[in-house]
């Protein structure tokens, strides 16, 4: 029960259809919301070890939408970046230091600043 609410309040959407990407791609360019997209596979270990490093994320960065897509075929972990619509960078493999760095620039990037 307490592992239920617990994915309840998550704020990685999981995508789970082609239909549901398209989907959460539009919302995300209609706010102009940056995406994180995690690239996972049940029986890649490093992968699924990074689910809860991108969950404290999610909670970090609440400007940026965190979605997490489970492929049948990969050899790594992949996390994607996106700013409206497009990708804007790509990390290969489960480097926690570099993918908050990487994330932490694509928060600056999406910042106005105005005098």
């Amino acid at each position: 029960m307490e592992s239920q609410e617990q994915e309840n309040k998550s704020r990685v959407v999981k995508i789970e259809s082609k239909e549901s990407w398209e989907s959460y791609l539009s919302q995300s360019t209609n706010q102009g919301t940056p995406i994180v997209a995690h690239f996972t596979a049940s029986w890649c270990m490093p992968s699924v070890a990074m689910n809860p490093f991108i969950e404290g994320l999610a909670s970090t960065y609440q400007e940026i939408l965190f979605s997490q897509l489970t492929l049948m075929m990969s050899s790594h972990a992949n996390i994607l970046l996106l700013k409206d619509g497009a990708q804007v960078d790509k990390i290969v493999g489960a480097n926690p230091d570099e993918i908050k760095k990487r994330i932490e620039g694509l928060v600056q990037s999406t910042h106005v600043y105005v005098a």
